[in-house]
C-alpha cells in the first residue's frame, strides 16, 4: 500500500494534472471573424464549444457594425500584443484584418496601398508563432453593392451591369450603355476600383500560402450568378493556384458568412486526426445537379467544395460512411417533405450519424420549409441529429449544418468520456440544434414576412430601421417568438428510449432574448439559457 501511495505521489509529482479533470479547453482558436453578424461571429464560438475550443475574438467594440467598418488597425495591434504562441489555431478573415469587415469590402474607402500594407500582420504572426495552424478566409467580391439607402436609386442597376457588362451580344452591349447613364459615374468608378483592390488581396493571400504564412486558405464566391464581372476574377484566382499547384490547400468556393465554421471544423479535425467519411444525399437528382439562388455552381458542387474544406472526405457507399448528410431541397414536390423524413427517421433509428441541411431553392424564403420542419419536429428528430440549418443561401445552410455535424462527431469519438466535459459538451450541442430550429425555421421561415409586415414591408424587405422603429420590432418579434420557442421546448425535451441522449437531461430553455443586431430583419441575434448533464 505504502508503495501505491508514493508512486501515486511521484505522478503527481511529476504529472501535475494526473488525477485531475481537466475541465480547460483543449484548443485555443484566435479568431478574426468576417463581421459581428451572429452568423460569423456567434456561431462560430458557439460550435467550438461543442468540440471543447477557446474561440478567442477581439473586443466586440472593434468589429464595426453593419456600413461602420471595424477598426482593422486597432485589431491588427490586439493582435500583436497577443502571446500568439499560446494558440493552436489561428482563424482570420482577411476582409475584416485588412477593410473592416465584409459590408466595408464593398466600398473603396481603403486604398490598395494600405490594404496590402495591413495584411502584412500575417507574416508577423507566423514569425512569432511557427507552430500554430493558420486558415485563412477571403471574400471573392460578390455582383451586388450593400443596400445602404444610400444606392437604392441605382443598386440594382449597378448590380445588374456586373451582371451583363461581360457579354459580348449586341443586346448585352446596348442594355451596358443604357444601365451606365442610370448609375452614377462616381459610384460605378468606386465599385471598379474596390473589385480590383479585392484582387490584389486575393493574390496576395495565395501568395502567402505559398510562401508558408498561411496554411489553408478559402477564397469564398459572396453572393453571385453563373455570368458576371466576378467569373473572370475566380478563374484568375484558380489559374493562380493550379499554376503553383496548391490545389490542396486553396478552395475556390461559393459562400462567404459561414466560412469560418468550415475553417473550425477543419482545424479540429486536423487536431483531434480524424478524418471523417461523408455520404451527401440528395431529396432529388434534379435538385442536385441545379444551381440555387445567389450561387454559380449546382448544389452537389457546393456540397463537394464544403465537405473538402472542412478536412472530411466525400464518399458514395454508405457502408464507408461515418456521417450521413441529407440535402433536402424539394420544396416544391408534394410529399417529398414527409418521405425524405421517413428515410431520416429511418437511418436514426438504426443507430446512423445523420446532418440535415433544408435548402431553399428558390431564394423567397430564406429559412425552413414548413412540411419539412414540420415532419422532422412530429418524429422528434432534431435531438437526434448531429446537425440541422436552413438559413439564407444553400452555401450558408450547408456551410453551419456540416461543421456542427462534424464536431459532434469529434466530441462523440474523443471528448464526451469525460464526465465533467461531456455536460458541457452535451449543452453545447443541444444549444446551437435548439437555436438552429428557433432562428432558421421559426424565425425565417415562418414568422420574418409577418414582423416585415408590421412595420409596412413587402416580403423579405432588409430595410434598415431607426433605432425607435427598430425596438419596437423587436420587441413585436420577441412576443411572437415566444410562442415558438415554448413550443420547440416542448418538442425537444422530449427523449426517446433507444435514442443516444437517453442519458442525457436538459433543463427546459429560458430567458430568451431577441435583438436586431444590425437594425434590419435579415438577421437575429437569439440568446437563451439551457443546460444538459449526462448521467
Amino acid at each position: 500500500m505504502k508503495k501505491l501511495l508514493s508512486l501515486l505521489t511521484l505522478l503527481i509529482l511529476f504529472f501535475p494534472s494526473f488525477g485531475q479533470i481537466n475541465l480547460k479547453p483543449t484548443i485555443r482558436v484566435l479568431f478574426i471573424p468576417l463581421d459581428d453578424r451572429p452568423a460569423c461571429l456567434q456561431f462560430t464560438q458557439q460550435i467550438g464549444m461543442i468540440g471543447n475550443a477557446d474561440v478567442v475574438t477581439p473586443p466586440t467594440e472593434l468589429l464595426g457594425r453593419f456600413t461602420t467598418a471595424g477598426q482593422s488597425d486597432k485589431i491588427i495591434a490586439w493582435i500583436k500584443q497577443q502571446d500568439l504562441q499560446s494558440f493552436n489555431v489561428a482563424i482570420i478573415s482577411l476582409d475584416m484584418l485588412v477593410y473592416g469587415g465584409l459590408v466595408a469590402s464593398r466600398v473603396h474607402d481603403v486604398e490598395n496601398e494600405q490594404a496590402l500594407q495591413r495584411v502584412e500582420v500575417m507574416r508577423e504572426i507566423r514569425k512569432k508563432a511557427p507552430m500554430v495552424r493558420v486558415y485563412v478566409q477571403n471574400v471573392i467580391m460578390r455582383l451586388a453593392p450593400t443596400a445602404d439607402g444610400k444606392n437604392a436609386a441605382y443598386r440594382a442597376d449597378l448590380a445588374k451591369w456586373a451582371e451583363v457588362s461581360v457579354k459580348k451580344d449586341n443586346e448585352s452591349k446596348a442594355e451596358t450603355v443604357v444601365l451606365e447613364t442610370k448609375i452614377p459615374a462616381e459610384a460605378l468608378a468606386d465599385y471598379k476600383r474596390a473589385r480590383q483592390r479585392n484582387l490584389s488581396i486575393n493574390l496576395k493571400a495565395i501568395d502567402f500560402v505559398r510562401s508558408g504564412i498561411i496554411d489553408y486558405l478559402i477564397l469564398s464566391q459572396d453572393d453571385a450568378k453563373p455570368v458576371g464581372i466576378h467569373v473572370a476574377d475566380r478563374v484568375k484566382l484558380v489559374d493562380e493556384t493550379r499554376r503553383l499547384g496548391l490545389t490542396d490547400k486553396i478552395t475556390v468556393q461559393p459562400g462567404a458568412d459561414e466560412v469560418s465554421m468550415l475553417l473550425l471544423a477543419r482545424a479540429l479535425n486536423h487536431y483531434y486526426k480524424i478524418l471523417p467519411k461523408i455520404k451527401p444525399v440528395y431529396s432529388s437528382p434534379i435538385a442536385a445537379n441545379t444551381v440555387m439562388p445567389f450561387e454559380d455552381k449546382p448544389l452537389n458542387e457546393t456540397v463537394s467544395y464544403h465537405i473538402k474544406a472542412t478536412g472530411s472526405q466525400e464518399v458514395q457507399d454508405e457502408n464507408n460512411a461515418d456521417l450521413l448528410f441529407y440535402v433536402f431541397a424539394s420544396r416544391n414536390d408534394a410529399g417529398r417533405a414527409a418521405g425524405f423524413a421517413a428515410e431520416i427517421e429511418d437511418k436514426v433509428r438504426h443507430g446512423k450519424r445523420v446532418m440535415v441541411a433544408d435548402i431553399d431553392p428558390v431564394g423567397n424564403i430564406q429559412g425552413g420549409d414548413s412540411a419539412f420542419a414540420s415532419e422532422l419536429g412530429r418524429r422528434r428528430l432534431f435531438p437526434e441529429l448531429n446537425s440541422y440549418a436552413s438559413w439564407n443561401t444553400a452555401a450558408n445552410t450547408i456551410g453551419t449544418t456540416l461543421p456542427q455535424g462534424i464536431i459532434f462527431n469529434i466530441a462523440e469519438h474523443k471528448l464526451l468520456k469525460n464526465k465533467a466535459l461531456a455536460d458541457r459538451i452535451w449543452t453545447a450541442q443541444n444549444w446551437f440544434t435548439f437555436h438552429r430550429v428557433l432562428d432558421d425555421y421559426y424565425f425565417h421561415g415562418l414568422q420574418r414576412r409577418r414582423i416585415n409586415k408590421y412595420f409596412l414591408q413587402e416580403g423579405l424587405s432588409s430595410k434598415t430601421l431607426d433605432t425607435k422603429a427598430n425596438e419596437d420590432v423587436e420587441n413585436y418579434a420577441k412576443q411572437l417568438l415566444s410562442k415558438s420557442f415554448n413550443e420547440l421546448s416542448n418538442i425537444y425535451s422530449h427523449k426517446m428510449a433507444n435514442s443516444r441522449q437517453q442519458h442525457v437531461q436538459c433543463s427546459k430553455p429560458s430567458n430568451m432574448s431577441f435583438k436586431l443586431p444590425w437594425n434590419r430583419t435579415f438577421e437575429a441575434e437569439i440568446n437563451f439559457d439551457m443546460t444538459c448533464n449526462s448521467k
